[in-house]
Order: C-alpha cells, then sequence, then structure tokens
C-alpha cells in the first residue's frame, strides 16, 4: 500500500513538474490547418499567443509541449488564416448607412421610391431622408431616375440618395433648394444634369425659377432646370448641407459597421477618406477599449485636413494609422466619370473627366513627399491613371517600395502604361469585375475591355496587388473578393469560364492580397499580414478550407471564429471546443 501511495506521488510529482516547466500563453490554437502566408508560404498546425502577438507557431507536439495556456482551442482541423485586411473601403460610411435607407439591389426606381416611403414612415421624424445603392445598370430602364416623384411625396423634407459607388446621386427639389443649385450653377469636375419640362406638372416643380427671379409666377412652358441628378463634384454642394452627425451617431455607425465586419473575418479596413472629427473618434473609442477594428485612415484632400495633419505629421496607434491621404482623380464608369483617353464607345461625345486639375495633383504629390504622407489616387479611367503615371515622372522615383504610392481601383489602364504600374501598389476590388462586366463592354468597347479589371497583368507589372471590396459599394463579405478574384464569377456562377479569366489570380496571391500585400500597401508588415512570431494575434478561422475546396463553394465558407490582437470578437455559435486553464 505505501509502494503505491509512493509511486503516485511520484507520478503527480513529475506531471506538475513538467507542466511548471512549460511557458504560459494566454492562447493556444492547435489541431489546425494554418496557412502563415510567411514569405514561403507554409503551413502549421498550432500557434500561441501572449500579450496579443504571436509567440511561437509549429506542429501540434512542440507547442503544447512547450506551452500552457489560459485558453486552448482545438481547431478540428480547420483553416486558419492571418485576419483580413480589406484595402479599399467605407467603413464609417458603410456604418452610417445602415441608419439610412438601404437601396442596394433595387430593380427599378419604383422599387427605390417604395423603400424610401417605408423608412419615411419608420422615421417621421427624419430631417432628412439620405440614402444608397440604386443602380441604374440594374434597371430594365437603365436611365438616370429624375426628381419629380420624390418632389411630390416629400415637397418640404429634403431627400438626398447616392447611386451605389457614391459617384452620382438624386436630390429632391426641397435638397437642391437649400443647396443653393439651380439650372445657372456651375461645378467644375462634376455635372448638374439640367431637364427639359414641357408641360405644367405643379408647382412643386417651380421653385428654381422663383429662386432664380425672386418671386413666384407663371411659368412658360418648356422650361429647363434641374433633373436632380448629380455627378461626382456636384454630389458634395449637397451632402455638405445634411446635418453633421453627433459624436454618440459617430460611435453607433462605427460600432455597427464593426459588428458586421468581424462577422466575415475582417480585422484591419483601409478607410477611403475620412475628415478629421471621425478619426478622433475613432481614437477615441479605440483608446477607451470600446471599438476594437484596426483602421488604416486615408485622410480626405480637403483644407482642415491638409492645415492639420501636414502641421501635426503622421499618427500611429496600435489600432489606428494615419499616414495617407486619399485623392480623386476622376469619377465612376457606371456614371461615365470615369476619365478616359478616348471617348466611351456607347457615348461618343464624352470622355469622362478629371475632378481637380492637373497641376492640383502634381502640387499635392509635392506636399505628400515633403510631409510622409502617402498619396492614394482614386483612378478608374486610364487618362486618370496616365496622369498619376506622369506625375511619378517627375520625380523620377522608381519602385513602389519607396514611397508606396497607391493606384485605387485602377481599373482601366491603357495598354502601353502596364509597364509603368511597378512604380506604384495597384489596389482592386475585384467584385467590381463581376458587378461591372454585364455592361463594361458597352462602355469601352471590345478591344478596350481586354486592359480593365487586369487583376493578374496588374500583379505581373506591379509585383503585388492590394485586394479590398471598396464596401458598401459591394458586399463586405471577403469570401465574394476571394471568388471573384480567383473564379471571375459572379455569385450564380456566371459566366462559365468567367470573365477575361486570363487575369484571374491563383488562390495563393489572392489571399496574399488579402493579408500581408495589404499589410505592406499600409507601410504595416511588420506587424501584420501573415501569422510569425512578434506580429499581432489577428487570425480568422474558417468552417472550410478555401486553399482546396471546390472554388465555387468558396463563397459559402463561414467564419468560425475572429480574434483580434488574441481577442476573441467573434464567434458563430454551435458547442466552442474550448478549455480554459484547469480544465479536465
Amino acid at each position: 500500500m505505501k509502494l503505491c501511495v509512493l509511486c503516485a506521488s511520484v507520478v503527480i510529482f513529475f506531471s506538475l513538474s513538467s507542466c511548471s516547466t512549460k511557458q504560459k500563453a494566454d492562447l493556444i490554437i492547435h489541431n489546425a490547418i494554418i496557412y502563415t502566408v510567411d514569405s514561403a508560404f507554409s503551413t502549421a498546425q498550432s500557434f500561441a499567443v501572449k500579450d496579443g502577438k504571436f509567440i511561437a507557431i509549429g506542429t501540434n507536439e512542440a507547442i503544447l509541449s512547450k506551452y500552457n495556456a489560459e485558453e486552448t482551442i482545438d481547431a478540428e482541423g480547420k483553416s486558419v488564416y492571418p485576419g483580413i485586411i480589406d484595402s479599399h473601403c467605407h467603413f464609417y460610411g458603410y456604418g452610417e448607412g445602415l441608419r439610412h435607407v438601404n437601396l442596394v439591389g433595387t430593380k427599378s426606381f419604383d422599387e427605390v421610391i417604395d423603400r424610401i416611403v417605408k423608412f419615411s414612415k419608420e422615421n417621421p421624424d427624419a430631417k432628412w431622408i439620405i440614402g444608397r445603392g440604386w443602380d441604374q445598370n440594374d434597371w430594365a430602364v437603365k436611365e438616370y431616375p429624375k426628381r419629380y416623384m420624390l418632389d411630390k411625396l416629400y415637397p418640404s423634407t429634403p431627400v438626398f440618395i447616392e447611386r451605389i459607388d457614391g459617384h452620382a446621386a438624386l436630390a429632391n427639389a426641397e435638397a437642391l433648394r437649400k443647396a443653393g443649385i439651380t439650372k445657372a450653377t456651375k461645378i467644375n469636375g462634376g455635372v448638374i444634369e439640367i431637364d427639359l419640362i414641357t408641360e405644367d406638372k405643379g408647382n412643386e416643380y417651380q421653385w428654381t425659377e422663383a429662386n432664380e427671379s425672386k418671386e413666384l409666377k407663371k411659368l412658360q412652358y418648356p422650361v429647363s432646370m434641374p433633373s436632380g441628378i448629380l455627378i461626382d463634384n456636384a454630389v458634395d454642394l449637397v451632402k455638405k448641407n445634411i446635418p453633421k452627425p453627433s459624436k454618440d451617431d459617430i460611435k453607433k455607425s462605427l460600432l455597427a459597421a464593426e459588428k458586421n465586419c468581424f462577422e466575415v473575418g475582417l480585422t484591419t479596413v483601409d478607410d477611403a477618406g475620412l475628415e478629421k472629427n471621425i478619426i478622433d473618434a475613432i481614437d477615441e473609442f479605440q483608446k477607451s477599449g470600446e471599438l476594437k477594428m484596426r483602421i488604416y485612415a486615408m485622410l480626405s484632400d480637403n483644407k482642415e485636413n491638409l492645415d492639420h495633419y501636414l502641421k501635426a505629421g503622421k499618427y500611429k496607434t496600435d489600432r489606428l494609422n494615419v499616414r495617407s491621404f486619399k485623392f480623386y482623380g476622376d469619377g465612376a464608369l457606371g456614371s461615365r466619370g470615369a476619365c478616359l483617353l478616348k471617348p466611351y464607345s456607347d457615348k461618343p461625345e464624352e470622355r469622362g473627366f478629371l475632378l481637380s486639375k492637373p497641376e492640383h495633383f502634381d502640387s499635392a504629390a509635392v506636399k505628400m513627399i515633403d510631409h510622409g504622407f502617402q498619396m492614394n489616387t482614386h483612378c478608374i479611367g486610364d487618362s486618370a491613371v496616365k496622369l498619376m503615371i506622369d506625375i511619378n515622372g517627375h520625380f523620377s522615383i522608381e519602385g513602389n517600395s519607396i514611397l508606396r504610392w497607391r493606384i485605387e481601383h485602377a481599373q482601366v489602364i491603357d495598354k502601353k502604361d502596364f509597364e509603368y504600374m511597378r512604380d506604384f501598389i495597384p489596389s482592386v476590388q475585384p467584385t467590381h469585375a463581376t458587378s461591372d462586366m454585364y455592361w463594361a463592354e458597352q462602355r469601352l468597347g471590345k478591344e478596350r475591355v481586354k486592359y480593365a479589371y487586369a487583376y493578374n497583368d496588374l500583379l505581373k507589372a506591379a509585383g503585388m496587388i492590394a485586394l479590398g471590396t471598396d464596401f458598401p459599394v459591394e458586399n463586405i463579405n471577403p469570401m465574394y473578393t476571394f471568388y471573384a478574384a480567383v473564379a471571375r464569377k459572379d455569385l450564380k456562377g456566371f459566366p462559365e469560364g468567367g470573365f477575361q479569366p486570363e487575369n484571374a489570380l491563383s488562390r495563393e496571391n489572392t489571399l496574399r492580397g488579402m493579408t500581408i500585400w495589404g499589410a505592406f500597401a499600409n507601410f504595416e508588415e511588420k506587424e501584420k499580414g501573415s501569422i510569425e512570431k512578434g506580429k499581432f494575434a489577428d487570425f480568422v478561422i474558417l468552417d472550410q478550407d478555401i486553399m482546396k475546396c471546390n472554388i465555387d463553394s468558396v463563397p459559402k465558407a463561414k467564419v468560425v471564429y475572429t480574434f483580434v490582437g488574441g481577442e476573441k470578437v467573434f464567434y458563430h455559435g454551435g458547442t466552442e471546443n474550448t478549455k480554459k486553464h484547469g480544465d479536465k
């Protein structure tokens, strides 16, 4: 009996001694297929996390024999990836839009009206009715709508609804009146569409003439007046009159956006165009622990931001990085605001336009270089892209690893200009290709469309490519990004064989574009973008292996866990296979 007790004591002693020699960690993930996305694109089975960072990556045996953790998760063979980076989106704007009228997916202007009416009934105290998401290219009648029905329904409430890309909007008469827009209003880098009224349709249409003559008078028809459609810089004439949100409104928008982003595995978002007050709020809520999303902030190109940040300099925390400015070269292809070298194939009298004069971008480039800020320029059309190539040439700067200037969207490139993309980082959104493919050839013609959405050609030229969604222009789900990049199909599997499949990306390069290349584009490759020792423990666990499964299954892949800095910020239901320290 004494011998048995002695033996048991020895076993317990050595067991405890073994445990005591293990290093402490906060979290261990094991029994997984871990895509580290390191330089060798290696895989592992397990890793340990402490103080928000990866401290070791290896086999199950190597990690479990060396570390004890407060929490251990058996991944049960599921795949693990670095936290996904959306390299171009509108995070705050998306959250703000969740509180407005959602017009995404509408199939007609009548459906737009129905959603607005429903929203106004549910929000009777709204001072403005604001919405976003309509796209006339998805309607049977592919023409811009006009304001007249909105005038009848809301004669004294301003209504402002943006097209899905934000480069066009429809405003009713009251919104136009508040902005002081008449048929005589001029705007550079934009369009105020004028309509010809041929008959008396009611007093709601007479405000423009009244503004101009300072008194109501009987109109003599026909008469021209704004249709309500505003394109590019004209959109801002109304937007600047919308009441500013309160700090509480900003907080609600940020947290609503974060919740949805964590659910789809995003851990860093590059918000393309922010104002100082929004950045200040983000910083405050991150520091208080209320907002956990990591944000790479691109500052909007305006006087307030330039005056403050060029004097104050770059700003960096673990969760917020302010070191870039977003410039708008041109508009969107869908609204024919993209600036092209040759006319639109479906509208030969138009080529689109730049949103500022060329010298503005040249001057801005000097400021960016002098103050160490990255220059990220929205370029949809080949003429806008060429402008940035020429500006870069003024400084004789070669190679995208120096300034890391980014071409945001890089949708249409002149064949001769691909070689110059070596000096930039293309920041593209693969779902734009599968959203635009139905009508892109009409805009560009058969020859020119071959050099649009040419992601593999861009990758060959630049050596890397950063991938995003541009949400809320597209869906926030990065699985759709992955699918569109690799399969070049829409969610219905169209077209068979893919849209211009020669420009599909491999799965490996697509994952790089959503992780480590996105981090490089943000000057953050040493702290995130891969699962490596010393980097932030941002990672996502999926319910299927998108690197090996049937490609058509990728859009259905679901996030099981999302972690930011080793903290679990999302878990998708079910029974969690987790052990806390001390569990048997």
